[in-house]
């Protein structure tokens, strides 16, 4: 016997299942979100620890709640996001169950809905979502074999600098956690190297707006697929510090020496691609055509918003660049550690449905999966750019609400139909 039936049963408490819960309470839906550790627990424990949201708090949010005692244009804490989605599902009446992790997701055969296997027991649902964002299995090449010896982790297990063994710290991957660790890590005083892929280098502020007013006006968060080629690019934006552009020139300057992709180790040596001079102009690129538009549309639009004539302006090429490392002795270098910022892959190992590609990845769209009564939700490009945002995430769950009370509304006419015939029989 089942020891609990939910109508939608809603997998992962971070800000995808809260968004999610707060659009199923406005409509009335009953639900249970279960969650195995804490409510947004990677903002907790699987962050480090000077990290910072990457937009201001007035953008980084939900419609119906404000962060609490912060600036509007200042970037939260991950303990203050940690507690802000605390606040909200203590507003919204959110029905969570810490504690309870999911073992497994079965259909049922022979009847609708879904078996649901926890640590609590078992759980029938009508509609499963899985709530469980993007970040989910750490992901780290097979380049450094383990028997070097050498310290290598994640940057989701990374927590401060204290934590590394003394010495140089080769950073892997340029996106916005790989730059702010890498920038912390040197200004710590380590001497640090940096592989630096492909990317986006958007500026931090531009006339006076965050970038991600520049983003929404410009349409740009609503870009439903990534170009040709770009479904992985990072972007390297940084909210530490009080928010900066991100400027590989200047972390050059800084003592960084910036490499090209990571591509192979052998007894010792990294070697690296020689695309660092492309990556770089790639991302200049980006940035300054970003700078064209917003002009564009301050002319347009008759804004009054100040001149940057100097932001246009960018330095000379490091020699880094100019010249670059293809070939890195790590002992040489002094490199007693790595730190892979070189994000996530899935893991729905749980979820035993027809609803994955032949690479674990989900078939969906917006969020509508494959199977029937299976609904994802924080993916990266669910719908649009800014999904895996926090503001980009309650939208889409909006979505999938809409969705599952269209179903109802179906099942409902058969239990009509139903009824009625069972009356006529009567």
């Amino acid at each position: 016997m089942p020891s609990q039936e939910i109508e939608v049963l809603v997998i992962g408490a971070g800000q995808a299942g809260v968004a999610m819960s707060d659009h199923l309470t406005e409509r009335g839906i009953p639900h249970l979100v279960v969650e195995r550790h804490r409510i947004a627990e990677r903002w907790r424990s699987e962050r480090w620890d000077s990290l910072v949201a990457n937009g201001p708090a007035w953008h980084d949010r939900f419609p119906g709640l404000d962060f609490a005692d912060l600036d509007p244009d200042a970037f939260a804490s991950k303990d203050q996001v940690a507690a802000y989605f605390v606040a909200y599902a203590e507003k919204i009446g959110a029905p969570i169950r810490c504690g309870v992790e999911v073992r497994s997701v079965r259909k049922n055969v022979g009847r609708p809905g879904f078996r649901v296997e926890t640590t609590d027991g078992v759980i029938e649902a009508r509609y499963v979502v899985a709530a469980t964002g993007p970040f989910q299995r750490p992901v780290i090449p097979a380049l450094v074999p383990a028997e070097t010896g050498l310290p290598q982790i994640h940057s989701s297990s990374y927590r401060n600098p204290e934590q590394l063994p003394a010495g140089a710290v080769l950073v892997v991957g340029a996106g916005s956690s790989g730059v702010q660790i890498a920038d912390e890590l040197q200004r710590s005083g380590r001497k640090v190297y940096l592989s630096v892929g492909p990317h986006d280098r958007p500026p931090r502020r531009y006339r006076g707006r965050d970038f991600v007013w520049w983003l929404g006006v410009l349409g740009k968060w609503d870009a439903s697929t990534p170009a040709l080629g770009a479904e992985h690019v990072t972007i390297a934006v940084s909210g530490a510090d009080g928010g900066h552009t991100v400027d590989f020139r200047a972390l050059a300057e800084g003592g960084i020496t910036l490499l090209g992709r990571a591509v192979s180790h052998n007894e010792g040596r990294m070697r690296f691609a020689a695309d660092l001079g492309k990556n770089i102009a790639t991302g200049d690129a980006n940035y300054l055509s970003l700078l064209d538009e917003a002009d564009a549309y301050v002319a347009r639009n008759g804004l009054d918003l100040p001149e940057e004539p100097e932001a246009h302006i960018l330095g000379p090429e490091p020699d880094c660049v100019t010249d670059p490392v293809l070939e890195l002795d790590l002992a040489a270098a002094g490199v007693t550690s790595i730190v892979w910022a070189t994000g996530f892959g899935v893991d729905y190992s749980w979820l035993q449905v027809d609803a994955f590609d032949e690479n674990g990845r989900p078939k969906h769209q917006r969020g509508v999966s494959a199977e029937p009564g299976v609904y994802f939700l924080g993916l990266p490009w669910q719908s649009r750019r800014g999904s895996s945002f926090i503001w980009g995430v309650w939208h889409d769950a909006k979505y999938l609400t809409d969705h599952i009370q269209i179903q109802r509304g179906y099942l409902a006419y058969d239990q009509q139909a139903a009824l009625a015939a069972e009356g006529a029989v009567l």
